[in-house]
């Protein structure tokens, strides 16, 4: 068989423990809508994350505490479709996972309705029973410790993690944490890169980074930072493409054409048979009354 014919599989947590196994750094972005997904998906992203982040950089939320199930099921949806390889991971959103028993009812919809094949959990030892109690349901979990996004509230602004000795201890013992709940992966945000690669040495799990350093297993960017699209580049990105003047560009050309008249030209227009429209626009011979002079007078050579 070629293999273009090959059908082609969507990746599973199994594949991301043989890609951590095997050594392979783990690429990871998110994603929130049908065509972007696409292309990532073709880049060969192994792993998309469909994140509450939407709440800030798509829905211009002040935070992600204000993203609903429904919204974060709408655009795993559209995900989804955009896909055929990547394997989705889905944010649990702030208080969907309040308990172990509303936790496994919104994964399941996150799975069941959604298209999703996993989900991901902010928080290390406070989460555990919520984690472990997805894992026995059949729902792979993805951790995430650190910076907490969600608890924005309580920690009051963004800043990194862990740079003390209580703080860094605690980390080592979420992550434990995440680990014996069954996660298959945990995301470390915004930690010093010296105790990020700590964590990533002490446990068995890929651990996937953002401001944490290149220690970690793996990294996971915001799309719009990789693609210059938002208005602000934290530190710990790197825009690969700066798309938000592209598209402001193309806006003011497009514009300016559309003024001028230049929009549409011959290439985007269609002309229909000009026979047929004066036959729409009562103008043809054969709607002329009997007697009329046609436009254009009396032919010279007509017998009068």
């Amino acid at each position: 068989m070629s293999a273009s014919s090959e059908t082609i599989r969507r990746l599973s947590v199994a594949d991301i423990a043989k890609l951590y196994a095997d050594g392979t750094r783990i690429a990871m972005l998110t994603a929130y809508d049908y065509p972007t997904a696409r292309l990532l998906d073709e880049a060969g992203i192994p792993m998309l994350l469909v994140g509450d982040s939407l709440g800030q950089v798509i829905l211009g939320y002040e935070t992600t505490v204000r993203v609903t199930m429904a919204e974060m099921v709408h655009h795993t949806k559209a995900v989804v479709r955009g896909t055929q390889r990547a394997l989705i991971v889905a944010d649990m959103p702030f208080l969907s996972y309040a308990t172990p028993v509303e936790a496994t009812e919104n994964a399941g919809i996150f799975l069941r309705e959604a298209g999703a094949q996993a989900v991901k959990v902010e928080g290390g030892v406070r989460s555990a029973r919520v984690i472990e109690a997805l894992v026995k349901a059949g729902v792979p979990v993805m951790g995430h410790i650190g910076l907490t996004p969600q608890s924005i509230n309580t920690v009051g602004k963004v800043r990194v993690q862990g740079k003390t000795r209580d703080q860094a201890r605690s980390l080592v013992a979420d992550a434990l944490a995440v680990q014996e709940a069954g996660a298959f992966s945990m995301v470390l945000e915004l930690v010093p890169e010296q105790l990020a690669a700590a964590i990533t040495e002490r446990v068995s799990i890929p651990t996937i980074g953002i401001g944490a350093g290149a220690g970690c297993s793996g990294q996971v960017q915001i799309l719009t930072d990789l693609i210059g699209l938002g208005d602000f580049i934290p530190r710990h990105a790197r825009p690969y493409a700066m798309v938000r003047d592209t598209i402001r560009e193309a806006a003011t050309a497009y514009m300016a054409d559309v003024a001028a008249g230049s929009f549409p030209g011959p290439e985007q227009t269609v002309r229909m048979d000009d026979a047929v429209l004066d036959e729409v626009l009562g103008r043809s011979p054969s709607d002329q009354p009997a007697g009329t002079i046609p436009v254009g007078g009396i032919p010279l050579d007509r017998d009068l």
